[in-house]
């Protein structure tokens, strides 16, 4: 196909949009129409200080290049802020990109609660608080898509980031409870997993190894799934360098033990080969298929 997608008439709110992934995203759909709040504390790496600068200056490039937009510096952590700012200058909001973050790493013996804390605030609590605000005109207008910026170090684990995994796989279970809700009112709600050059990616991979990893080769995955025409809903995509996949939570057949009667882990043990083998495993679509074997149980089957 060979049809432009374009975001005329569309207002997105883009969070730690003053460099990385954010510019990326918000340079691609100003470019394509959108009218878009850039926004970015202007923190360190490690979430310190602020500075205005970032967010202006993407603003610029987006108005040099004929697109309108407008810079916001407020912390994620007062979301409704964010909101309140898009309504005033644009009057809407039709897309959101929660991207802010930033990383605290060190080992779990190491981690303070601050440590804890900090990323909680602007990972999840800060993503709640901009979509909670924003909710009530998204359901009004039947119309909204929302992305939430997940990663690997949640759906795989990684050494020194159980604050950061934790809460990047959280706010993929925020997305898929958020689109069973928002269905029925034309709110679609995806997880992204980027690999990408960034100055968060850049404290742990060489410059060789991000070279090929560009942010603008994430950003086109956040275009199809923002744009009016995609249904894709609940979703959580692995995409950089230009690869995109969907990832899903698979099972394996299970076994159940007992018969329905009192079982001992002794029986466990010996029924583990059968719990863990995943020839035959299924991937439940939605919370019912999920609990379909239980279901079973009550009734009997």
């Amino acid at each position: 196909m060979t049809d432009t997608l374009r975001y005329d008439g569309r207002v997105a709110i883009v969070t730690g949009a003053g460099g990385g992934l954010g510019r990326a995203h918000a340079l691609m759909l100003a470019s394509r129409g959108a009218r878009v709040l850039v926004n970015d504390l202007g923190s360190s790496a490690a979430g310190a200080g602020a500075d205005a600068g970032p967010a202006a200056k993407v603003v610029e490039e987006i108005r040099a290049a004929g697109g309108e937009a407008v810079a916001n510096t407020d912390s994620v952590i007062d979301g409704s802020r964010l909101v309140e700012a898009a309504l005033d200058h644009f009057g809407q909001i039709d897309i959101i990109i929660n991207n802010a973050g930033f990383l605290r790493d060190v080992g779990f013996h190491k981690m303070t609660e601050q440590d804890w804390s900090d990323l909680y605030d602007v990972h999840l609590l800060g993503a709640f608080r901009i979509v909670r605000a924003a909710w009530p005109r998204l359901r009004d207008q039947s119309y909204g898509r929302i992305i939430n910026t997940s990663s690997a170090a949640g759906i795989y684990g990684n050494f020194g980031q159980v604050n950061y995994g934790t809460f990047k796989l959280a706010l993929h279970g925020f997305t898929q409870a958020l689109a069973v809700e928002g269905r029925a009112r034309n709110i679609h709600v995806n997880s992204i997993a980027p690999a990408a050059d960034s100055r968060l990616t850049r404290t742990v991979m060489t410059p060789e190894q991000l070279a090929p990893m560009r942010a603008e080769l994430v950003s086109p995955l956040v275009g199809w799934l923002t744009h009016e025409t995609c249904a894709e809903t609940g979703g959580l995509f692995e995409v950089g360098g230009g690869w995109v996949s969907k990832l899903r939570w698979q099972r394996t057949r299970g076994e159940r033990i007992g018969g329905g009667n009192d079982f001992t882990p002794e029986q466990v043990r010996d029924a583990w080969p059968a719990v863990i083998d995943f020839a035959g495993a299924e991937a439940p679509a939605d919370f019912a298929a999920g609990m379909a074997p239980f279901q079973k149980i009550m009734e009997g089957a």
